[in-house]
């Protein structure tokens, strides 16, 4: 598995040191489109390690600690890849912007008749581009559900949950308690929920209009 991993670790570690070599605009350019192709095909990678964490063989501490880690690891360097050509303006991380790459799939993997698909969001991008609604998205999961039937034409229902946070005042910090642990003005704190649409009613009223 290790061996697995190390393969596109070091493709990320070549692409920025072409980057770095060639800071030409064209040539930056066709960087970045090598940069989208890689972290698509990085996919495959994170789907290896989803669908061994699945393998009910395998020792608890294997899954917890060594997947974890490998998984983790590929991700951070995805992550700094991203981050490098946004800060020269390559690409934007502004889920508004139509060539955003604001979030990348971390796994895939097959449950019984449900598809879970994970992503992760680069920085904390708000819950709703037109509302400022205090949260802030970090992870999504695509739970596609199938009816199990092969002969089936209806394509599977697609529920969508996230992981946001949100920063709210410290009440310890307000009151003045001198207390360490509480050292900061905020509080982030963590939700998961599922997104559901309200407006329009997509059971009553007509979407497309």
């Amino acid at each position: 598995m290790e061996l697995q991993v190390q393969f596109p670790l070091r493709k990320a570690e070549e692409l920025l040191e072409r980057f770095v070599k060639n800071q030409v605009r064209g040539e930056s350019r066709l960087a970045l489109a090598s940069v989208r192709s890689f972290i698509y095909t990085c996919q495959p990678y994170f789907n290896f390690l989803e669908s061994t964490a699945q393998n009910k063989l395998l020792p608890f501490d294997i899954k917890r600690v060594q997947l974890l880690h490998f998984s983790q690891q590929l991700c951070d360097t995805l992550e700094h890849l991203v981050f490098t050509f946004a800060s020269h303006n390559l690409l934007s991380l502004d889920q508004t912007e139509p060539e955003n790459l604001s979030h990348f799939c971390v796994g895939q993997t097959q449950i019984g008749q449900l598809r879970l698909s994970t992503f992760f969001y680069c920085t904390p991008t708000p819950y709703l581009a037109e509302v400022n609604t205090g949260l802030f998205k970090r992870m999504r999961w695509n739970v596609e559900r199938s009816d199990g039937a092969r002969s089936s034409k209806r394509e599977p229902e697609t529920e969508y949950y996230f992981l946001c946070c949100q920063d709210i005042p410290n009440p310890q910090a307000e009151s003045g308690a001198d207390v360490v642990s509480y050292d900061s003005s905020v509080v982030r704190m963590w939700y998961i929920g599922q997104w559901v649409q309200v407006k329009p009613d997509p059971n009553t009223e007509d979407i497309f209009d």
